[in-house]
């Protein structure tokens, strides 16, 4: 193949930018935000499980309180009607001795379903404690997040920008290189990692960095100023310049 060398060095500016481009996308990847956020997700899903749970424990002790303070009035109201009959003395003897066993009876489970509310009471005061402390721990980590995300998107609107730019760049270069050229570029860049083109340099390839022993660079030497050559060792398109050494 055949191309001018004017048109030969467009092409390494047209590598250079393809290069620029592959630096952005890998800088857009691996942002050190998306590691952040991926952490405080992670801690974020953590707490709020705890937090449910802490709330689900909050309500189930709020119910059993509810409960246990009904039984209390229940076993106080029927200790009050018995006190009353007995005060009033309108039954037979044997009839108020049990209504004084059973008033006797009651005091003690009313007191034994006192101290149940009252254990109630200081689970649910421990669990309303959790839920406030994982709440503001929820919030705290969501505010990271939300800073980190918008850091995160700050820093991409930048590259996606530049990346335009150079896209941009990148078209108008790249429509100045002949077809065919460009063609056998595109066709080597996919095949050698992402660089189709490479500048001779002090009789150095730069796309394999080994040096052109003395039959290559006879070779280059000898090939027409117009002609497309290629590097022996990685095979991609071997652009000639003034500093090559030849």
């Amino acid at each position: 193949m055949n191309a001018a060398p004017a048109d030969q060095i467009r092409l390494l500016d047209v590598q250079a930018l393809d290069v620029r481009l592959q630096q952005l996308a890998h800088k857009r990847k691996s942002l050190p935000e998306h590691a952040e956020i991926e952490s405080l997700a992670k801690d974020l899903t953590q707490l709020r499980d705890l937090l449910v749970a802490a709330q689900t424990e909050e309500s189930d002790c709020g119910r059993e309180q509810t409960k246990s303070e009904q039984d209390v009035d229940l076993v106080r109201q029927r200790a009050a009607r018995d006190q009353q009959r007995l005060d009033s003395g309108a039954a037979s003897p044997r009839d108020l001795e049990n209504l004084q066993r059973e008033i006797v009876s009651l005091a003690k489970r009313q007191g034994d379903l006192e101290e149940i509310v009252l254990e109630v009471m200081e689970r649910r005061e421990s669990a309303q404690e959790r839920v406030a402390e994982l709440t503001e721990r929820v919030s705290a980590v969501q505010a990271k997040t939300d800073d980190a995300t918008a850091r995160r998107d700050a820093a991409q609107g930048e590259l996606d920008a530049e990346s335009a730019s150079v896209t941009k760049e990148r078209e108008l270069v790249a429509g100045s290189v002949p077809a065919d050229l460009l063609k056998l570029y595109e066709k080597l860049r996919e095949q050698q990692g992402g660089v189709g083109a490479a500048r001779l340099y002090q009789r150095k390839c730069e796309g394999c960095h080994i040096e052109l022993n003395i039959t290559e660079l006879n070779d280059v030497r000898a090939a027409a100023r117009d002609a497309v050559v290629r590097c022996e060792n990685c095979r991609r398109i071997l652009v000639r310049t003034s500093e090559s050494g030849l």
